[in-house]
């Protein structure tokens, strides 16, 4: 029996990886990808983080690039192939995980489209959201000759070069791509609330100084939805600007779709050409469905620990503990605590009692 099987190889799942040896288990962990560095090399790509470098670091290893400066997607990328190499884990890619069953005697099943099965005593779902893109089902949206498209296809924009283009979205990477974007083509952001600007920069330092130094980072999520809002987006200064000076405008979101047109909240029909989503993600956790471990596609947990099946814990959700959850910079923390959980219930479950060190 593997003592444990952390599904995806990412910076969650390198994560996990880490806390899952520094608690005397050895794990096996399964990358559906070529490399161990999750979705990162499927992003956009002018994406840059917007945490320095400083900000942007996993225990153990140093991000190797000037503290004050903002890392490229493939920076990131790189981090994490040497990340992986420190840990010296058992990490096979190109190893899709299809089924997670409950073993009838104790632990589980997995299941891979290679035909592997194989028996553990705990699992780590590690594959956070990027491979499950939301797009929302609006009125008439089946009818739309133009494109339909998600931030997680989208590329470069020069692909978008003299079109009419909707971003829908009010977060990070619908400012950053609609920014960019509005210099190849006519760009409009559809929110259905106003935008929240975050200044990056305040009295001298990047504000992640300020969420570390004031504990925001390790707020609860709640905390951040009662006093805050809903999403922040880090701005520099550009992105407000542009909105102010209408390089891109931003607008309530439409109501509906036709053959090749859109309509305005104020009725108001517009020939668009592209419409773009950047609605987010939802948990990418399909081969759980059978467990039972999952309500409407959503993880049944408690701060990463599954309230359905013990030795099923969660690392790479969104807001999954704190403000910092699902970031370079904070996903250890969640891995720690929810392997922390994983090991204590191997330890104290008769049927696996022989996997202690």
């Amino acid at each position: 029996m593997i003592d444990a099987i952390v599904i995806g190889a990412g910076q969650s799942g390198l994560a996990a990886a880490r806390a899952l040896a520094d608690h005397h288990l050895t794990p096996v962990v399964l990358e559906a990808g070529p490399e161990p560095v999750g979705s990162w090399p499927r992003y956009y790509d002018s994406l840059t983080l917007f945490s320095p470098a400083r900000y942007s670091t996993m225990p153990g290893l140093e991000f190797p690039a000037e503290p004050d400066r903002y890392p490229h997607r493939d920076d990131v990328v790189d981090y994490l192939r040497r990340y992986a190499e420190t840990l010296g884990a058992d990490i096979r890619t190109n190893t899709s995980v299809t089924t997670v069953g409950a073993h009838p005697d104790s632990g589980f099943v997995v299941d891979t489209a290679d035909g592997q099965r194989l028996r553990t005593a705990g699992i780590v779902a590690a594959t956070g959201s990027f491979g499950n893109p939301h797009v929302p089902d609006l009125p008439g949206q089946d009818r739309f000759a133009g494109r339909i498209t998600h931030v997680a296809d989208y590329r470069r924009p020069e692909d978008h070069a003299g079109q009419r283009v909707i971003v829908v979205g009010g977060g990070n990477s619908a400012v950053q791509v609609a920014y960019e974007l509005a210099d190849h083509a006519r760009v409009t952001l559809a929110t259905h609330n106003p935008i929240n600007f975050l200044p990056q920069h305040r009295d001298g330092h990047d504000i992640h100084h300020w969420l570390v130094a004031t504990g925001f980072d390790r707020l609860p999520p709640e905390w951040l939805i009662r006093y805050v809002g809903g999403t922040l987006v880090m701005d520099t200064g550009d992105y407000q600007r542009a909105v102010e000076t209408g390089r891109m405008d931003r607008r309530p979101m439409f109501t509906s779709f036709d053959t090749e047109t859109i309509t305005w909240a104020d009725g108001t029909v517009e020939s668009v050409d592209t419409v773009l989503f950047a609605t987010g993600y939802r948990p990418d956790l399909g081969y759980l469905a059978e467990l039972g471990a999952l309500a409407n596609g959503y993880p049944l947990h408690s701060a990463g620990v599954s309230t359905t099946h013990p030795g099923l814990v969660y690392v790479g959700l969104e807001f999954q503990r704190s403000f910092s959850s699902n970031t370079l910079r904070g996903v250890h923390r969640d891995a720690e605590h929810a392997v922390a959980a994983l090991a204590a219930h191997i330890k104290q479950a008769p049927a696996l009692v022989g996997l202690q060190p």
